[in-house]
């Protein structure tokens, strides 16, 4: 496969080919585009001429080998292609690999290792070492142990194992965005998402825990990060009619169905509750309202995860690396600062905002 044969797949122009593999800053092709393109690359086998790429790149000192490879295991999903956080994550792994001559061969996820066909490609081993994205339970591990020698771990809980590992750590995250809500005057603060051995969660309890602020499980809902778990579990927790000034929900997908669950009850944000996640994916900044959300550093996370890989393979290092990638506040229109209203008496009344009745009456101080 030549990049001219790439070119006439994805049906763009070979400079645009060449843009997208070489990770070129002014690369005009739209993420469609780029990932049509690097679906032909993994699909195929392609590699670059590596004496002209290593002399493009500066490094004409280093002797030119084959192509090698490496896997993507998604350990949290069930479907990897529609996960925009992982999904992501693992094209920037692909692209910097690529970048050292390595190819992404195949990615798998935790639910696909009952699958004889992934099985058999698993057992064979023809990767010299696999990424793995997100959280892993002990069977999961077990798994790894037996069939890679070489395993770069990422996401945002620490892996109980002696595995190099590249996080952002979603407990301090979590605790970041709710601290944030509290600055804002909200003390009634929902969480929604998963809880069971997840940092995110445990820093939800303990923001709640510095601010005095008793642990209300009325206000907390567990359910899978997804549109549809995000939806129910803020249902949930709206139907108790327990005062709400916001949510936090665990990731933005969750944030998204929890929203429309919102706005389902009658409720405006941030009018009358404020909304906060975690990932900062690109549908974020193109909601109603925007979503404030903590800022995942997902290219740095997916570069940073190949380097370590490779460098691992070719013996750069021996002992477990651990990095821990910085997070910010991206601040949009779905928070507020808490704010009281008063009834037609001038008497201070806010249960009213978080039973699903709006108040008609908007006067405020």
């Amino acid at each position: 496969m030549t990049l001219k044969e790439i070119a006439a797949e994805a049906g763009v122009s070979i400079s645009t080919v060449s843009r997208v593999i070489n990770k070129s800053s002014k690369s005009p092709a739209s993420k469609e585009v780029q990932d049509h393109i690097w679906e032909i690359v993994r699909r195929t086998g392609y590699t670059p001429n590596s004496t002209a790429r290593q002399l493009k790149m500066g490094n004409a000192g280093h002797a030119p080998g084959s192509s090698r490879s490496i896997a993507c295991l998604f350990a949290r999903v069930h479907d990897a292609e529609t996960d925009t956080f992982f999904s992501s994550l693992a094209r920037s792994i692909e692209k910097e690999a690529f970048k050292h001559n390595y190819i992404l061969k195949y990615t798998f996820t935790a639910f696909d290792t009952n699958h004889p066909e992934i099985f058999r490609l698993i057992s064979d081993n023809h990767v010299d070492g696999v990424a793995v994205l997100g959280r892993c339970d002990k069977q999961l591990l077990k798994f790894l142990k037996q069939y890679f020698q070489y395993v770069a771990y990422t996401g945002l809980n620490s892996l109980d194992a002696k595995y190099d590992q590249i996080i952002c750590d979603g407990n301090q995250a979590a605790v970041t965005a709710v601290e944030h809500l509290l600055q804002l005057g909200h003390t009634r603060i929902a969480y929604v998402g998963e809880t069971r051995n997840e940092n995110r969660y445990l820093g939800y309890c303990t923001a709640l825990g510095r601010g005095k602020i008793p642990l209300n499980r009325k206000l907390i809902a567990n359910v899978p990060l997804s549109s549809e778990g995000g939806y129910r579990g803020a249902k949930e927790i709206l139907k108790q009619g327990e005062e709400i000034h916001a949510f936090f929900c665990s990731n933005d997908v969750t944030c998204i169905g929890a929203m429309r669950a919102i706005k389902e009850h009658g409720l405006s944000i941030p009018e009358d509750v404020s909304v906060i996640s975690i990932d900062d994916i690109e549908m974020a900044q193109y909601l109603t309202p925007m979503l404030t959300t903590i800022h995942i550093p997902v290219e740095e996370m997916g570069q940073m995860t190949a380097k370590i890989l490779i460098d691992r393979i070719e013996g750069g290092h021996t002992l477990p690396v651990k990095i821990n990638l910085p997070y910010y506040i991206a601040g949009r229109e779905s928070c507020a600062k808490f704010r009281y209203k008063t009834n037609k008496k001038g008497e201070t009344n806010h249960d009213h905002l978080f039973t699903g009745q709006r108040n008609t009456d908007d006067s405020r101080h």
